[in-house]
């Protein structure tokens, strides 16, 4: 007769006297970021949840007794207004140019700091500088020191040569207002895209050399699409700012000659007009707009960060 064993049962988990338990744990290292959001909440949320209560007020600072509940009117005066629908093609237009226009740029000079020469660190330095410049103080140096049409550096250089002595703010001013963001932000998606060109496999271009392909040919097939979620980045990034933009309107044309966008109309109903609804249903069509974006935006980054662990 063959005599049965039976496994002993495994000793249950003993619990270390004193141990501190994972939920505790957890909550420890997430106590020291508590005042970082309750800060982030109390500065942003609770202003923004006021503004959107507001947005269904007919509520003018002038007359504080004489508001009442008005629903979903001021979003749609919003969006049926003549002016209003114009600073909303104002702004799409200011974006769009500003992004494409600097993503280009930046994409050249991202070009040409990647290959090596002399004296490039200065370079870079130097064209960074712009992203640098406080708004506003970037502004006022575009309108005084470059438009002015009596001592601005434009009108001088054409002197030289004999040109025309135009009023640049006053003859093209949707384009003066470009032309100083362009500058601005073409440093910031010559970063974006500097990174993403440094990040290429050099074996995979060695490679392509080998095989007989020319510079051209490396760029449209190897180099382009790997930077397709790095322009993609730029692109929306800068979006999320420029839509929001009012220093350099503001600055150089004061919303005049059709260069309202949204962010300064939404100005002028809450401090001209006196319109606290409208104007917080207007600002709260901007902060739609850029979460839509920002969605996108932390999208594209999230999949970079797996491309470059996958990679690691």
């Amino acid at each position: 007769m063959t005599a049965t064993t039976t496994a002993p049962a495994p000793a249950p988990p003993v619990s270390t006297p004193g141990a501190p338990s994972t939920r505790l744990r957890a909550w420890a290292t997430r106590a020291p970021l508590l005042p970082a959001l309750v800060i982030m909440v109390v500065v942003t949320q609770l202003p923004f949840v006021a503004t959107l209560v507001i947005s269904f007020f007919d509520w003018n600072a002038l007359y504080p007794d004489a508001r009442r509940f008005t629903g979903l009117d001021n979003y749609r005066h919003v969006l049926t207004d003549a002016d209003l629908r114009h600073s909303v093609g104002t702004t799409i237009l200011l974006t769009a140019t500003v992004v494409l226009v600097s993503l280009v740029l930046g994409l050249l000079l991202a070009l040409l700091l990647d290959r090596r020469f002399k004296g490039r660190g200065v370079v870079r330095t130097l064209l960074i500088a712009p992203f640098l410049v406080v708004p506003v103080a970037a502004a006022l140096l575009w309108k005084h020191v470059l438009y002015n049409p009596e001592y601005g550096l434009l009108n001088g250089l054409l002197s030289y040569v004999g040109g025309p002595q135009p009023d640049w703010i006053s003859t093209t001013p949707l384009l003066a207002v470009e032309a100083s963001l362009i500058w601005q932000w073409t440093p910031f998606m010559m970063l974006i895209l500097l990174a993403g060109l440094q990040s290429r496999d050099p074996q995979q271009i060695e490679a392509a050399r080998v095989d007989g392909a020319s510079d051209w040919q490396i760029f449209v097939h190897l180099t382009l699409p790997h930077l397709r979620r790095y322009l993609e980045l730029g692109a929306l990034l800068g979006s999320i700012y420029i839509v929001q933009n009012f220093d350099a309107v503001f600055t150089i044309t004061s919303g005049g000659l059709g260069t309202a966008n949204l962010p300064y109309t939404v100005y002028q109903s809450f401090y001209q007009a006196h319109e606290n609804g409208l104007a917080s249903a207007a600002g709260v069509l901007v902060v739609l707009g850029s979460l839509v974006i920002a969605t996108f935006a932390l999208r594209v980054v999230s999949s970079l960060f797996r491309e470059e662990v996958s990679r690691a």
